[in-house]
């Protein structure tokens, strides 16, 4: 069976002031810019960064549900050193470090549980520049691939997120765990970028 694929593309060098957009428009945002959203045909996620005077960051997650209807997903709660904080995803509140744990075998593999209870990694691919996420029995559900530095109207485009939407149990699309897979692929890319 053929697999259906959902491809996001990815703004901006560093994850946490970036967009995802496809066809239809923005579909998520990471950004520390005055809060806007664009209407489309698919439900957009909009994240919002506010620093506080102490130096501390808060990124709120956004999911327009419909037209000036908007409801809170996520919010995360920086380090006052820039660093990973705490992350409250529904009603769930964990440290950012427990969404991205290192493998005792490999630190560049990063593992967290999501909302369906099952354990998921992020890991290099061994043939490719891609950043594969495996569910607990293996399968690939989801990537992250780099790409050349594109210019678009919404910005330059840095990679693409990959949803395999019948993978494994194939409810990687489903809202609760794409949203944590967006927020853990933005915190491993965070990892990557700044040697955490």
């Amino acid at each position: 069976m053929a697999t259906s694929t959902e491809v996001l593309s990815w703004t901006n060098q560093d994850p946490r002031e970036s967009q995802l957009f496809n066809s239809w428009g923005v579909v998520y945002r990471f950004s520390v810019r005055p809060l806007f959203h664009v209407l489309d045909r698919t439900p957009n996620i909009v994240f919002q960064t506010v620093v506080n005077p102490n130096g501390q960051s808060t990124t709120t997650l956004f999911r327009s549900v419909r037209t000036n209807k908007e409801d809170r997903v996520a919010k995360l709660e920086w380090a006052s050193n820039g660093g990973l904080g705490r992350a409250m995803i529904g009603k769930n509140t964990v440290p950012m470090s427990d969404l991205v744990r290192p493998d005792r075998g490999n630190p560049v593999v990063r593992m967290f549980n999501a909302p369906d209870g099952l354990a998921y990694r992020w890991r290099p691919s061994s043939s490719s520049p891609e950043i594969l996420l495996e569910d607990s029995a293996g399968n690939v559900v989801a990537f992250f691939r780099p790409t050349r530095p594109t210019r678009y109207q919404i910005g330059d485009v840095y990679g693409e997120l990959h949803f395999l939407r019948n993978a494994g149990a194939a409810t990687i699309t489903h809202p609760p765990i794409m949203d944590t897979v967006t927020v853990t692929a933005m915190l491993y890319r965070f990892c990557q970028a700044f040697g955490l």
